[in-house]
């Protein structure tokens, strides 16, 4: 299982969710949405992204890849926690 994190510098709510990354142990490759690299990689996962109400893709976003395929998008460390929960 793989996670992709995508974040913006500066972001409390990204500070939030890779805070709760680290305390619950697990590894994610960031990738800064602010830079060409980080654009072009999210862009990978447009099918999956959530997205606001004015269309925007809500950050941070963490992409679970399992066995190399997309498997889930989550925002917000609570989801995360409970996605953890339910492979438990």
């Amino acid at each position: 299982m793989d996670f992709l994190m995508f974040t913006l510098p500066g972001c409390s709510k990204c500070d939030r969710l890779k805070g709760f990354i680290r305390a619950s142990q697990l590894e994610a490759v960031e990738y800064d949405v602010s830079t060409k690299e980080g654009r072009s990689k999210i862009r990978d996962y447009i099918k999956i992204l959530h997205r606001d109400k004015s269309g925007a893709v809500i950050i941070p976003t963490l992409i679970i890849e399992e066995n190399g395929v997309p498997a889930r998008a989550l925002n917000l460390p609570e989801e995360l926690e409970e996605w953890l929960k339910s492979r438990a």
